[in-house]
């Protein structure tokens, strides 16, 4: 643990550089890079002056329980609320969008914890509450300490936080973050260790629920994998599981027939044939009677939708990274794709997190909503605004 003095010294140093004083180097360079570039964003997110907790929502039950999240954090609860005791510390994770789905509390921490709404439905986003630990790790995708006054808010200037991404062991995507919070006066360089040593825990929760793990992936280049290999399958096939994926009260031989070719003149026969051949790789994942998937199923599209009915712009254009399924000719996918697409130009006409919309043109320079979304919300004396009205032309 660091000195008390030492400590204290280090908060002087930030609250100097929140007011702008100029620094020494050595001065400036206790400040991490990432933490001033949050505090550049937090300053321009219009965050309420006399903000004093974070926003609270009503988590939806049924959207948590299909969470492979919730359902590694019903396995290792106990072991997790152990150590915010033991620690005499605050453990919260949070989803994709820096939404507290699950906490516990030392006693020691428990009034300061609810106070602030660092609780489960507390929105930690960093354009709602500004600089913290749970929004810079999701930010970054690496552990994150923010100590005392860098966070942006008052009211958490007395704690400090540790976070670390949580990772999907077979995907190797970000599912969400967890964090360690204390005051600064126990601040210890030990944190961040303990953080990612939560997050391993819920990482070996992750894989036990997923014994039978099916992830499809669905934009760019089509794939499944089970249980983290890829599964050699025709387009057809992938189109099938995507179906069933997204019909996952299950389908009889008809429906799924005109889902997959509509108007086309295909027999059942083929179909049949199809699902013979599906049931041989799949084995007991495939359920008849109706056809319905019977392992655990994530995928991209799915995540992509939940991001943007929770709000999360920015998660859902990572997992946007291509054309759903561009060359299918299922009516079904085709008019769910062009759901998703409006859904995703709705969301991005609104957004002003101008921050995320240049991280996405400059993925893919022909996203003309986003162009024109930026072009808006970014003043003419911006150096990038002539390079997005070329891009519009």
């Amino acid at each position: 643990m660091m000195i008390q003095k030492d400590l204290s010294e280090k908060r002087q140093n930030v609250e100097r550089l929140r007011q702008g004083m100029s620094l020494s180097k050595q001065q400036t360079s206790q400040l991490n890079e990432s933490i001033a570039s949050s505090w550049q964003r937090s300053a321009q997110a219009e965050i309420p002056e006399n903000r004093s907790a974070a926003p609270l929502v009503n988590l939806s039950p049924q959207s948590q329980q299909q969470s492979a999240l919730h359902h590694a954090l019903q396995h290792c609860a106990e072991d997790l609320k152990h150590i915010a005791e033991q620690s005499s510390m605050v453990l919260a994770v949070g989803d994709v969008g820096s939404t507290i789905i699950w906490s516990a509390s030392s006693r020691q921490m428990q009034s300061a914890a609810e106070s602030v709404h660092f609780i489960a439905g507390g929105q930690w986003r960093e354009e709602l509450v500004g600089t913290n630990a749970l929004a810079l790790s999701l930010k970054t995708q690496q552990s994150s300490c923010v100590f005392s006054n860098e966070h942006y808010m008052p009211s958490v200037h007395e704690w400090v936080c540790y976070a670390a991404p949580i990772i999907d062991p077979h995907t190797q995507q970000i599912l969400g973050v967890v964090d360690l919070s204390t005051v600064w006066k126990n601040h210890n360089s030990l944190g961040l260790l303990a953080a990612e040593r939560c997050a391993s825990i819920i990482q070996s929760a992750l894989l036990d629920f997923q014994k039978q793990h099916l992830y499809i992936r669905a934009f760019a280049v089509p794939q499944v994998l089970f249980n983290g290999k890829v599964m050699v399958l025709t387009p057809r096939q992938i189109e099938i599981l995507t179906i069933l994926a997204l019909c996952p009260q299950g389908m009889t031989l008809d429906t799924l027939h005109q889902a997959l070719y509509g108007e086309r003149k295909v027999s059942v026969g083929t179909l049949k044939a199809e699902m013979s051949q599906l049931r041989d790789i799949l084995g007991g994942m495939l359920g008849s009677r109706p056809y319905r998937l019977l392992a655990q199923v994530e995928a991209d599209f799915l995540q992509a939708e939940q991001a943007l009915d929770a709000g999360y712009l920015d998660s859902a254009l990572k997992l946007c990274s291509g054309v759903f399924l561009a060359k299918t000719e299922s009516p079904f996918l085709g008019a769910w794709r062009d759901c998703l697409e409006s859904r995703l130009s709705q969301a991005i006409f609104n957004a002003k997190e101008t921050d995320v919309l240049l991280k996405h043109v400059a993925r893919f320079p022909e996203a003309i909503d986003a162009v024109e979304r930026l072009i808006e919300l970014m003043p003419r004396s911006h150096p990038v605004h002539q390079t997005l009205l070329k891009l519009k032309q």
